[in-house]
């Protein structure tokens, strides 16, 4: 089994905060400066990625949406998705957006949003591949590092191994290297990826369901209330809607 198991980072993170303590931005110094420094990982279509050196995707418009919310510019930066909550904790940003699944895990170390999207891992095969979780007996199966489904994986039965690999091209290679027999992405990002390669790859079973939100640094009360606040209204006025039709042609909000 590679790769750092999710309780591990969380520790990594909490020692992190407990050795390099900086205060969060408070919502006062956001509007003074301007500016709402947000960070995403930049490789996760169609959430967050670059269509030539333009950073775009759902996330990266409801940043911004949330940003004109507040009366204030985005700046973004873009992070290998491992260190997104870590810089978090020290401050380089104020807001990830990046498809963070909630877990009680990352919960100890950040606070997250209302969710923002619902989705669920997927299983991503070769045609023919395993289906559901039954099917993943005595096969090996690759997930991104870190990810919140690592922790679901690893209590599955009969698995033979669990690869994990930094990106998703990197992943869609052991799989046609039949390096692993299944990947498990998010749902949506599943169904970008299978329409990129029409007839190359299978989708199965929604394995792992997980509501989605965004982080801010572990008790920047004011912040998150800001952000859950133009979060709703966003969701009330249509602006959610028609951001969420135009990526996926459905709303993808959590019900």
């Amino acid at each position: 089994m590679n790769g750092t198991p999710l309780r591990r980072w969380t520790l990594l993170l909490l020692a992190t905060l407990a050795a390099a303590p900086a205060s969060a931005r408070t919502l006062a110094e956001i509007r003074q400066s301007g500016m709402l420094r947000l960070a995403t990982e930049g490789n996760y279509r169609p959430f967050n990625y670059y269509q030539g050196k333009t950073l775009t995707g759902f996330e990266v418009d409801l940043g911004n949406a949330i940003a004109r919310q507040l009366g204030v510019k985005a700046q973004w930066s873009t992070i290998v998705f491992d260190s997104l909550l870590i810089g978090l904790a020290q401050n380089k940003y104020d807001l990830v957006i990046a498809s963070h699944g909630i877990t009680p895990e990352r919960l100890k170390a950040v606070d997250f949003s209302a969710p923002h999207y619902c989705s669920g891992g997927v299983l991503v095969t070769l045609p023919g591949g395993p289906r559901t979780t039954a099917d993943l007996n005595g096969k090996v199966v690759s997930l991104g590092v870190n990810t919140s489904y690592l922790q679901y994986a690893q209590r599955l039965p009969g698995l033979k191994g669990i690869r994990t690999l930094p990106t998703t091209s990197d992943q869609l290679t052991a799989v046609f290297n039949r390096r692993a027999d299944a990947i498990v992405l998010d749902r949506f990002n599943a169904i970008d990826v299978a329409r990129t390669l029409p007839g190359k790859l299978q989708l199965g079973d929604v394995i792992f369901p997980e509501r989605i939100g965004m982080a801010v640094q572990k008790g920047n009360s004011g912040l998150l209330s800001a952000v859950n606040g133009s979060l709703a209204r966003l969701l009330g006025d249509g602006t959610y809607a028609k951001l969420s039709g135009t990526y996926f042609g459905q709303d993808i909000r959590c019900r």
